[in-house]
């Protein structure tokens, strides 16, 4: 069986030694359950005694043992292959551990063996193991996050990308939990705030089946029995509305799928989606929620990229990446051109076109004093205020709009059934 020479720390001593295993991968494997953090693994020959030190124990069967005859908690349970999913609470629950245990001062490594060994976090075990194998093979954190999980998503393995550059990482993952659990409580609140208007609109469309289906036949059958009444152009309009549904709404069924096939076809197009981009920040309301959760994280990468000594060039080049909106990613392209031919951030901005005054004039300001990155601070969290503003704002008027269109529904179809019914009326009681 091949043997590897290995340097590797121990108890905060470096240490050299040779492990005998079918491969290097093995080799780390065992090295691992030993309490060794490799530095250097080479192949070293087969047929070479091993040291002492590297030797797993004779009650060890290829490693896959402890010293106590037990396996790890990991190795007890079969790995899965391939790519895992994980809920977007299991994402916070992980960037967190993970954010506090390197605020801590644990390196990256160590940090994700201690998550590999909790028991209560379920399929986060399984991913800590991943990535601490891919890692410790050489890869870089964000590269890991790509490969082990398609959860994380190409934005937050972006910002690991740039908090490893920066040397800021636990600094960048606290900020995407912070984000992340935003964004669960946001749609934890939109839930709750649409379970009444879901219900109202529900009843409405149940209403509305019942005009369509019982109550305008009958209105019909009455009129048309009434000899000399006449029937308004109104319940003209209704009846021939509820005629038009009864015999075709599984055309109009069939049409909608269609049409909801098409436009996401057309939206997820690569050639599409800078037009879709443009489109989202014109949305009544939500355009301005888009916009401001841009300008946020635009703010907060940067203050965290130029706080931890990265030059300005790189820390725009990063946030360009970690940037999800195609068309913003293309105006923080123009602005790494001009930032790269000696312009200043600000005068940038201002070119660029997507910035409001306010955020340039305190970036400016954080320029001339020497101090851009608490300047940008500064304007994240005044413009995470502005965004909690207009999500409450969204949050407000969705219940009256609901109200509004199911009172205009229903009143108008019962107005005008009402109206027809009073003018049989009369033309029976004047004959």
């Amino acid at each position: 069986m091949p043997h590897f020479a290995y340097k590797a720390l121990k108890r905060g001593q470096v240490t050299n030694g040779e492990i005998e295993a079918a491969d290097r991968k093995e080799a780390l494997r065992l090295m691992d359950r030993q309490g060794l953090q490799p530095i250097k693994v080479s192949d070293a020959g087969a047929g070479v005694t091993p040291s002492k030190e590297a030797t797993p124990r004779p009650g060890n069967k290829n490693g896959k043992e402890k010293e106590n005859g037990e396996a790890s908690p990991t190795e007890k349970e079969e790995i899965p292959e391939g790519p895992i999913k994980l809920k977007r609470a299991e994402v916070v629950m992980f960037t967190e551990e993970l954010s506090d245990m390197l605020a801590a001062g644990l390196q990256l490594e160590p940090a994700l063996r201690a998550m590999e060994s909790r028991q209560e976090l379920g399929n986060l075990k399984v991913i800590s193991l991943k990535l601490r194998q891919i890692v410790r093979d050489g890869n870089s954190f964000s590269n890991a996050l790509n490969r082990v999980s398609p959860s994380f998503g190409p934005l937050y393995c972006s910002l690991a990308a740039a908090g490893e550059a920066s040397g800021a990482l636990d600094t960048i993952l606290k900020r995407q939990a912070h984000y992340l659990k935003t964004l669960q409580e946001l749609q934890g609140r939109v839930t709750l705030a649409l379970i009444y208007p879901a219900f109202l609109m529900f009843s409405g469309i149940m209403v509305s089946i019942i005009f369509v289906t019982k109550l305008i036949p009958q209105l019909t059958a009455l009129l048309e029995s009434t000899p000399g009444a006449e029937m308004p152009m109104g319940a003209k309009v209704l009846i021939a509305l509820s005629g038009f549904f009864s015999k075709f709404w599984p055309v109009l069924l069939i049409l909608l799928v269609a049409l909801a096939i098409l436009f996401k076809a057309w939206k997820d197009a690569e050639s599409n989606k800078p037009a879709w981009d443009r489109i989202k920040l014109r949305l009544p309301l939500f355009g301005r929620v888009v916009e401001y959760r841009f300008f946020v994280q635009f703010l907060e990468t940067m203050a965290n990229l130029v706080g931890n000594g990265l030059p300005l060039l790189r820390a725009l080049q990063l946030t360009r990446d970690a940037t999800p909106n195609i068309h913003q990613r293309a105006h923080l392209d123009e602005m790494i051109e001009m930032v790269g031919d000696g312009r200043s951030l600000s005068k940038s901005m201002v070119r660029a076109g997507i910035f409001p005054s306010l955020l340039i004039d305190m970036v400016a300001v954080g320029e001339q004093t020497g101090k851009i990155d608490k300047a940008l601070q500064r304007a994240a969290v005044r413009f995470d205020k502005e965004l909690n503003n207009s999500l409450q704002r969204i949050m407000a008027l969705i219940m009256p709009a609901v109200l509004i269109l199911m009172a205009l529904l229903i009143g108008t179809m019962a107005y005008l059934m009402i109206t027809a019914i009073f003018q049989t009326i009369n033309s029976l009681s004047g004959r």
